[in-house]
C-alpha cells in the first residue's frame, strides 16, 4: 500500500441500513476510492447520534436485519482490502435493528451479584455470536464508565453501576465473552463519562478531578481491562482540565490524555478509537473540512469513528503526519483485522446466510437473567399484607403503562384491575380510593432521566398520594434511577425493580409475588430518597 491508502485504513465512516440507493453507492465509491479501513453501522439517518436537531421520526422497517447483511455483502465486494464491520450493539442488536435479538441493559446486568457473573460472560458471547452471524466483527462495546451521577443524561443505565470493582469486573466478562465469539471488543469512554451532566452528543461534559482522584475511580476499569488486554478503547468526548494544562479540550483531541496518560503512563498497545467525530462537542470545532479528523489522529487516536470528511482527513494527515506515526496506527488496525481472520481465506468476511433469527438462546439467558437480578429494594410482609388484603377485599392492582404484569397477577390475587396509560386523564381514582392495600406495577416509558424518564407530572403526583394514603407494594420495570422521581417513595410498604420491560422479567416478578421467589439482585446505584 502506499501511505495514502494506508491513511484510509484510519477511516470508519457512518453507514445506514435504511438508506438510499445514491448514498449506498456514495459508500461504495469511498471504500473503492479511498481504501477505507471499515464502517460504523446505523439504523437509519433519523437514528442515534446523527438527528440531534431535526427530530426526525424513526420509522420502522421490518427487513432491516435482512437489509444489513445485503449490505455487508456488497460493501466487502467493492474493499481494496477487507473491511472491520463495526457496530455500538451494547445490548445486543436489537440496539440498532429491529425483530433480533435484545438483551439486559448494562444496569440491568449490574443488579447481578458477583457470583453471577457468568452470565455476563454468557451476554458477551450471544451478542458475539450475533454480530458474527450478521458479518460484524467489531462491538463498540462496553462501557467502563462508573454510574456515579444519577442526573447523567447520556450514560445511566448503560453502566454496570457506581462500583469500578463491579463495573471492571462485569466489563471485562462481557469481553472476555465477545472474544471467545471471535469479535473485537472496545472499553469506553476513555477516561470516564460517568460522573458528567452533559450530554456529548449536545455539548462538552466537563471533568473536574485530579488525576489521583481519576486514578483512584474512573480509570480503575480501563487499568483492569488494559491488564486484561482489551483490543480497544475508546476516547469519550469529554474535557479533563486536570489532565490537559488547565484547558477544557476535548479528550478525543488531547495528546496529554491519549498519549501521555493512556499510552505511556498505563501502557495500552492496542487499539484507540475516537468517539463520534459527529458529534457537538468536538464537530463545530474546525470550518475547515479534514481539520478535525487530523487533530484527532494527531491526538493519538488510531480509528476515526463516524468520520465525515474522509477525502479531506486523508489529505490532512498526509500532509501533517509523519510515516513512522502512520505506519504504527496502520499496524495496529491491521493486526486486529488479523485476530478475527479478515485476512483468512477459509474464514469469509461474508454474514451467515440464515434466513431467521434463532431468539432461543438470548430468550433462555435472559430468563436467567432476570431470576438473578430481582432485586427487593424495600422489604416488609408481602405475602401477609396481600392475603390478608385478598379476604378483606381490600386489595387493587394498578398498572401504569403496561398491563402485562398486573394480568400475569390476577388469576391468583382474584382482584380488580385499574390501568393508566400514557396522555391520557386518571380516571381511576374514585374507584381505587374504597381499596386499602395497592399492588402498583411501574412500567418506567424511557431509560433516560430527560423529563423524569418520561413519567407524567400528574402520574408522579397521584403514586404520592397512593404511597401517602394506602397500603402500596411497588415493582418497577425500568431504569432504578426512576425511583427517584417517584414522590414519598419512602412510604411504600415493599418495592421490588425488575428493571427490564421484556415479558421474561415481568414473568419472573410475577413469579416472585405468586411463589415469593427469593430475590437474589443488588441494587447497582445509590437511591437516594428511599
Amino acid at each position: 500500500m502506499t501511505l495514502e491508502q494506508k491513511i484510509g485504513q484510519f477511516f470508519f465512516p457512518a453507514v445506514f441500513i435504511n438508506d438510499t440507493e445514491e448514498n449506498i453507492q456514495a459508500t461504495e465509491a469511498l471504500i473503492r476510492n479511498y481504501n477505507i479501513g471499515g464502517l460504523t453501522f446505523f439504523h437509519s439517518r433519523a437514528s442515534a447520534a446523527t438527528n440531534y436537531e431535526s427530530k426526525q421520526k424513526v420509522v420502522t422497517y421490518e427487513d432491516s436485519y435482512a437489509k444489513l447483511k445485503e449490505l455487508i455483502v456488497r460493501y466487502q465486494k467493492c474493499a481494496p482490502t477487507p473491511l472491520l464491520m463495526s457496530i455500538d450493539a451494547e445490548w445486543g442488536l436489537a440496539m440498532r435493528i429491529e425483530n433480533t435479538p435484545q438483551y439486559p441493559y448494562a444496569i440491568t446486568l449490574g443488579a447481578l451479584p458477583e457470583s453471577e457473573v457468568d452470565l455476563v460472560y454468557e451476554v458477551g458471547k450471544q451478542i458475539g455470536t450475533d454480530l458474527k452471524a450478521a458479518g460484524i466483527l467489531y462491538n463498540l462495546a462496553p462501557l467502563a464508565d462508573i454510574n456515579n451521577n444519577p442526573d447523567n443524561p447520556v450514560i445511566g443505565y448503560r453502566s454496570f453501576g457506581e462500583s469500578k470493582e463491579k463495573v471492571a469486573l462485569f466489563a471485562n466478562a462481557y469481553l472476555r465473552g465477545m472474544s471467545d465469539a471471535g469479535i473485537l471488543g472496545c472499553l469506553k469512554h476513555f477516561p470516564g463519562h460517568g460522573n458528567t451532566n452533559i450530554d456529548s452528543h449536545l455539548g462538552l461534559p466537563i471533568l473536574n478531578e485530579s488525576l489521583d482522584q481519576l486514578m483512584t475511580n474512573e480509570l480503575y476499569p480501563f487499568i483492569q481491562g488494559i491488564k486484561n488486554k482489551v483490543d480497544s478503547i475508546m476516547i469519550g468526548h469529554l474535557a479533563v482540565p486536570a489532565l490537559n494544562d488547565g484547558k477544557n479540550t476535548s479528550a478525543t483531541l488531547s495528546k496529554n490524555i491519549i498519549q501521555n496518560l493512556l499510552r505511556n503512563q498505563l501502557g495500552f498497545e492496542g487499539l484507540i478509537i475516537s468517539d463520534a467525530l459527529n458529534m457537538k462537542s468536538v464537530s463545530d470545532l474546525y470550518t475547515t473540512k479534514g481539520q478535525l479528523e487530523w487533530e484527532a489522529f494527531n491526538a493519538g487516536n488510531d480509528i476515526l469513528c463516524f468520520a465525515e470528511n474522509v477525502a479531506e482527513g486523508i489529505q490532512y494527515i498526509l500532509n501533517n503526519a509523519t510515516a513512522e506515526r502512520i505506519e504504527a496506527s496502520y499496524s495496529r488496525i491491521m493486526q486486529c483485522k488479523e485476530k478475527v481472520g479478515l485476512f483468512n481465506r477459509t474464514n469469509p468476511v461474508t454474514p451467515i446466510r440464515h434466513n431467521t433469527i434463532d431468539f432461543t438462546n438470548s430468550a433462555n439467558l435472559n430468563r436467567k437473567i432476570a431470576e438473578s437480578c430481582l432485586t427487593k429494594v424495600k422489604s416488609d410482609t408481602i405475602p401477609f399484607r396481600i392475603q390478608e388484603a385478598k379476604q378483606n377485599k381490600t386489595l387493587a392492582q394498578l398498572s401504569i403503562y403496561n398491563d402485562g404484569f398486573a394480568t400475569k397477577t390476577m388469576r391468583s390475587l382474584d382482584a380488580p384491575l385499574f390501568s393508566i396509560v400514557a396522555e391520557s386523564s386518571i380516571d381511576c381514582k374514585e374507584s381505587i380510593s374504597q381499596y386499602d392495600t395497592l399492588l402498583i406495577s411501574l412500567f418506567v416509558p424511557k431509560a433516560k432521566p430527560l423529563n423524569q424518564f418520561d413519567i407524567e407530572p400528574e402520574v408522579l403526583e397521584y403514586l404520592g398520594e397512593l404511597l401517602s394514603t394506602k397500603d402500596c407494594i411497588l415493582y418497577v420495570f425500568g431504569n432504578p434511577y426512576a425511583l427517584q422521581v417517584i414522590p414519598q417513595l419512602a412510604l411504600a410498604k415493599e418495592i421490588v425493580l425488575a428493571y427490564q420491560d421484556f415479558e421474561v422479567f415481568q414473568d419472573v416478578a410475577a413469579q416472585h409475588l405468586n411463589t415469593i421467589l427469593v430475590c437474589k439482585g443488588e441494587l447497582p446505584v445509590y437511591i437516594k430518597n428511599l
